[in-house]
């Protein structure tokens, strides 16, 4: 359960929602389910979960070209999670850091 939650998303859009709606980011695990993502969340925090909503993100592929020819690979796949907390429940990102 530790290794669901990678790290909050602490953006200008997630900072208006976790102000106007009462709802946070986080990327997870790839391969980790809703119901799993809520009692990470839960333990962690101790907060009530109401609602999470996950986005996949899959890899782009990336050329690059330089002197020795050109490269071409991908960008790593994530996972985000928005959670939407009870009324009343906050969550302190910046003093878990």
């Amino acid at each position: 359960m530790n290794n669901i939650l990678v790290k909050p998303l602490v953006t200008e859009k997630m900072t208006s929602l976790m102000e106007s709606q009462n709802k946070y980011g986080f990327i997870v695990h790839y391969n980790s389910n809703k119901i799993e993502i809520a009692k990470a969340i839960q333990k962690r925090f101790e907060v009530e979960v109401v609602a999470v909503n996950t986005i996949r993100y899959k890899g782009k592929t990336k050329t690059q070209f330089t002197k020795k020819g050109r490269f071409s690979g991908k960008t790593p796949q994530f996972k985000k999670a928005i959670i939407t907390l009870k009324e009343g429940h906050t969550l302190d990102l910046f003093e878990e850091v």
